[in-house]
């Protein structure tokens, strides 16, 4: 553990500006970008008129090369295993629709209607493609447990699975850092063996292609459905530029809100998005694939008319990313489900790597669980409760310390931690427990520090914290029941390294929490 505690390397101040200025004006050269803030008073130019660096670590993290080999292979098993549930609609049904989570959470509640009437209307499209992320951070056990330094999975995303384009640039900036100056000799573990390689970019679009090639309709195009004045569009921009650029595949871009003019064709069930750009009125241009990095929170659907316009595009013959039953498949209360006694070995074989996913663990359980599930839950009562609390509540309250709260959202700032979980509890209505689910926190090796930068005037972008990095795999799977036969092709394509300052419980880039980072391995 010493190249932890001992981490970053000591530099000189005048050396930090030095690699500081060249981090800065190598991310401005190489897309490593956001657009700038704005507020709603405020709205940015339709054309961009500046730009600023997306936040990222002057040093790579270190990480354990065996772990990091794990989390790569683990991305094999996770990617069957989400495509496997995303197909056994029963399964979801009892989870997530009107008997689960839809009954006591609105959104969860609308996706899983608008679900179950495109399987009334018919089904047309089988095959699924997820572009996922799995994200881990590394466990230190405490001395009671016995246990050496591990990895332990923080969620699944099934949707929007962000900043890969980025992780990418970053990799590449601390490779360009140590070729120009060798961190100044200040680090053994500074050496390009150590520094992984990153093809996220690639990755990522060779799961558009295989589906838009699945497909199989030359002169479609792949649609971006995006959120509005989005700030991190230069990582959705450079997947569009591999598609185009390197396998001839136009991208088309619109938010939900501009979709209102797509259409369906009644006979073929093609889709059919307007061209903005045709002398001809009539000019169409037809969708391969649709990849949502918006509809993941409920602010992306503000009136019900956007819940038509998602219906509308899954009840195409458009190959959905992710497809509703794969977006519910990542619900939190899914994950939760996933490591209950006999679960996992209905979707995953030891020969597949159950083992190493349930390893990659920790506890965690349902706020309505029952006292079969928790036998030994403290008898405490909700304040102004006439019912004894559920177990799952009850255990919740008594470790309130050691754990997190997760709602089913994606997109950051959503959890509920520690000291803030029993008044919480005492404020939830009793019918919204299901949506919520308890995790047993991560214990992240203490004493390793970074230096974070942020785009502003010279030093004040530059900050010395401790950190904690969460290291993030992506993989792609194309799956579903075609005639009665399961197909399923899937690959690791990339990772991403997420670090904070060690007092941040939330960890999203894009919400403020953390910068963009990379890896070196540590033996």
């Amino acid at each position: 553990m010493s190249s932890f505690v001992s981490w970053p390397p000591s530099l000189q101040p005048d050396e930090l500006e030095h690699l500081t200025l060249l981090a800065t004006t190598y991310a401005l050269s190489h897309s490593l970008l956001y657009l700038p803030p704005h507020s709603h008073e405020s709205p940015p130019p339709p054309t961009p008129t500046s730009a600023i660096h997306a936040p990222f670590s002057l040093f790579p993290t270190p990480i354990p090369r065996a772990q990091f080999d794990l989390a790569k292979r683990l991305q094999k098993a996770y990617n069957v295993l989400y495509a496997r549930v995303a197909m056994d609609e029963q399964f979801l049904d009892e989870v997530m629709g009107e008997g689960g989570v839809a009954s006591v959470d609105e959104f969860t509640g609308e996706l899983w209607k608008r679900w179950k009437a495109i399987r009334v209307q018919g089904i047309v499209q089988p095959l699924h493609l997820g572009l996922f992320r799995s994200d881990y951070l590394l466990h230190q056990p405490s001395e009671s447990e016995g246990a050496s330094l591990g990895i332990k999975q923080v969620e699944f995303n099934t949707i929007s699975s962000s900043f890969g384009a980025l992780s990418q640039q970053v990799s590449s900036l601390h490779n360009h850092l140590l070729a120009a100056t060798g961190y100044f000799n200040s680090s053994p573990l500074l050496k390009a063996p150590n520094l992984p390689p990153n093809e996220t970019i690639a990755g990522l679009a060779s799961g558009l292609v295989e589906a838009h090639k699945a497909y199989g309709v030359p002169g479609s195009s792949i649609l971006f459905v995006v959120q509005p004045n989005e700030r991190n569009v230069f990582d959705q921009r450079l997947i569009e530029y591999e598609l185009l650029e390197k396998h001839q595949i136009p991208v088309i871009r619109r938010t939900f809100a501009e979709l209102a003019t797509a259409t369906v064709d009644p006979t073929t069930r093609t889709l059919h998005i307007p061209s903005s750009f045709s002398t001809t009125p009539s000019s169409t241009t037809e969708i391969s694939v649709v990849y949502y990095r918006a509809g993941y929170t409920p602010t992306d659907y503000p009136a019900p008319s956007i819940y038509a316009t998602r219906q509308l595009l899954e009840s195409s013959l458009a190959i959905q990313c992710p497809s509703l039953a794969l977006q519910l498949a990542g619900g939190k209360k899914v994950q939760e489900v996933l490591t209950r006694p006999g679960v996992l070995k209905r979707y995953l074989s030891e020969e597949e790597g159950a083992g190493e996913v349930r390893a990659s663990w920790m506890d965690m359980w349902g706020l309505d669980a029952d006292g079969d599930t928790l036998p030994d839950a403290p008898p405490l009562t909700s304040e102004g409760a006439n019912e004894p609390e559920p177990a799952g509540t009850r255990n919740a309250r008594a470790e309130s310390e050691q754990l997190v709260l997760k709602p089913q959202r994606e997109g950051g700032g959503n959890n509920i931690y520690r000291a803030s979980i029993p008044a919480f509890l005492s404020s939830l209505p009793a019918q919204e427990r299901p949506a919520w689910i308890a995790m047993r926190l991560i214990q992240p090796p203490r004493g390793v520090g970074g230096y974070l930068v942020r785009a502003g005037e010279g030093s004040k972008g530059l900050v010395r914290s401790e950190v904690i990095s969460e290291l993030g795999i992506y993989g792609w799977a194309l799956f579903g029941k075609v005639n009665d036969k399961v197909t399923l092709k899937e690959k690791e394509v990339g990772w991403l390294v997420r670090t904070k300052g060690e007092g941040t419980d939330e960890g999203g880039v894009a919400t403020g929490f953390s910068v963009l980072d990379s890896v070196v391995l540590v033996d």
